[in-house]
């Protein structure tokens, strides 16, 4: 059996639970910690949702946040479902179905 993993970056909210929302001020906390990102690739890290991220900007972030890694990420997996096929153990249509088919026209003879 399959199963799709998938996973939610919650580094937003991380920040303003923690009375920051510019992410600007994020850039010299991470300077701080020898992480060095540009304004622009710390507001993809904040808005966007990576899907790579270095292990030292992870270590940086939870030690500017006191917070751990499942902090900022939450992951889900579910069972995939079996795609279904064509084929004759298809049920049959209901009749409401059914109902809406158009019915053959009936031509009368002119009078």
């Amino acid at each position: 059996m399959e199963r799709k993993v998938s996973y939610t970056w919650k580094l937003r909210e991380v920040m303003a639970a923690h009375d920051m929302f510019t992410t600007t001020a994020l850039v010299p906390l991470l300077r701080d910690r020898g992480i060095e990102l540009s304004a622009s690739q710390v507001h993809r890290l904040v808005s966007g949702t990576p899907e790579r991220l270095s292990l030292q900007v992870m270590a940086a972030l939870c030690d500017i946040f006191a917070c751990t890694p499942a902090d900022l990420v939450t992951t889900t997996a579910v069972n995939a479902g079996v795609r279904k096929t064509a084929s004759d153990d298809a049920p049959a249509p209901s009749t409401a179905v059914t109902k809406l088919r158009p019915r053959p026209a009936r031509i009368l003879p002119d009078a």
